[in-house]
């Protein structure tokens, strides 16, 4: 009877696995987890990735093959069936929306700038994709949004203040950074090459 049991317990727990719905979570922690968002970089072929249905709206993002390339996954859809090998970004969207900052700074809005490329837009997000070029820098502006961006390239790029403060930071591929709204400077690139996919949230 003990036997029986045992094996009905341990048949029970295996059917249970079949089903469950498997996060991100269970492989590894959150590059970023904030009140606005929690960022992965887990593989194409994560078993996480591939199970179950997506638990809240997300943007995925391709570090490779090709880089840059973006999906927006509907809360309740199936998740993504690609295996193909290669790393991503998963931007998962938390129920915690902010209001955008007014911009009273006299500069225009950071996007759209020259050269942006808006990749998709909907009621929470908007995406863009900028690469920056030696000798051009981005008009001075204001980010009236919060933003996640997703470097794509290595470089470095200077960032300068109205007030004329610099800051030089050095972006590997695969960086990825969670920025608050409400800064206004200018960036131009500095080393190497850089293209970011920048995630703007509503």
């Amino acid at each position: 009877m003990v036997m029986k049991n045992a094996v009905a317990f341990l048949l029970w727990a295996f059917v249970g696995t079949m089903f469950q719905t498997a996060t991100p979570s269970q492989t590894k922690r959150p590059v970023i987890d904030n009140e606005r968002v929690a960022v992965w970089q887990i593989g194409r072929d994560d078993p996480a990735r591939l199970a179950g249905t997506i638990a809240t709206d997300s943007v995925e993002i391709a570090l490779d093959q090709p880089p840059g390339a973006v999906v927006f996954l509907k809360k309740g859809s199936r998740a993504p069936s690609t295996r193909t090998p290669g790393q991503t970004v998963l931007v998962e969207l938390k129920d915690h929306p902010a209001a955008s900052v007014p911009n009273t700074s006299g500069y225009p809005n950071a996007f759209p700038r020259p050269r942006s490329r808006r990749v998709f837009e909907n009621d929470r997000i908007v995406v863009w994709d900028y690469s920056w070029n030696n000798g051009e820098p981005t008009p001075m502006h204001f980010h009236d949004k919060d933003v996640v961006v997703v470097y794509l390239q290595d470089g470095a790029l200077r960032s300068t203040t109205p007030g004329g403060e610099v800051v030089v930071n050095d972006y590997p591929k695969g960086s990825i950074r969670f920025n608050k709204g409400d800064r206004t400077h200018t960036e131009e690139l500095a080393k190497g090459s850089q293209r970011a996919i920048i995630v703007e949230l509503k």
